[in-house]
């Protein structure tokens, strides 16, 4: 069978924007450190590099790195204000992709948030619509988006590129449109999504089914004829 490709053979397809001279480190060694310190729980830039000095240089060597000196929160910042963060991303989402199974993430939940320790100053944070797949708590993709307003838009993105066969797609009441529900169920999926006020006839609609009494059902014929016989008496 075909080995899976590696996540290192993933990075070291990214374009690299810097310059030679002054390069101190291989672009695919400092990103496979942020992925594995991202993984581990490290959400800043500041922590990235630590998590990394803390398991020492032979880690560092197998990522690829060829120097210990001059990794830096300073580096971080300036490596993934140049690069191509939604190629990056993709390549990671590829990676965790092809190594889960059919059943190993049945449930993926779309959600949109800012990201933590994004804002610098008056600049806003980094907004992101990200798929996470809770039974092997990861994020499968994810995509940056200028406002709240454009989760929606990010939402069809991601459905575009993400297997959901088999599997339920659950998010928020901004979710809650009908080509989102189309995508979902035209990839083989299904959606658990909620309505709320801002789809106000849909919201009745559904109440009005709720709210139908049940069903009877009919009394056997020998019950129904010795209602009428004492209905007689």
């Amino acid at each position: 069978m075909e080995a899976r490709i590696s996540l290192m053979e993933l990075l070291e397809g990214i374009h690299d924007p810097r310059r030679a001279r002054g390069k101190r480190h291989p672009l695919p060694a400092l990103l496979g450190l942020a992925v594995v310190a991202m993984l581990a729980g490290m959400t800043s830039y500041e922590a990235i590099v630590q998590y990394g000095k803390e398991r020492g240089w032979e880690f560092l060597q197998h990522l690829g790195f060829t120097t210990r000196w001059g990794l830096c929160k300073a580096t971080y910042s300036r490596v993934f204000r140049r690069i191509d963060v939604a190629d990056f991303e993709a390549r990671v989402g590829q990676w965790i992709q092809v190594r889960l199974g059919p059943g190993d993430a049945p449930h993926i939940s779309i959600d949109g948030k800012t990201a933590r320790g994004s804002r610098d100053g008056d600049t806003p944070g980094v907004h992101l619509v990200s798929a996470y797949a809770p039974d092997v708590k990861a994020v499968l993709a994810q995509l940056r988006v200028d406002a709240k307003t454009n989760e929606h838009k990010a939402a069809l993105e991601l459905l575009g590129v993400l297997p959901v066969q088999g599997k339920v797609l659950t998010g928020d009441a901004l979710f809650t449109h009908r080509d989102v529900c189309a995508a979902v169920l035209e990839g083989g999926g299904d959606y658990v999504l909620p309505v709320k006020e801002n789809q106000p006839t849909l919201s009745k609609d559904i109440a009005a089914v709720f709210a139908e009494p049940e069903a009877g059902f009919s009394p056997p014929p020998d019950r129904a004829a010795r209602g009428r016989n004492r209905a007689r008496l």
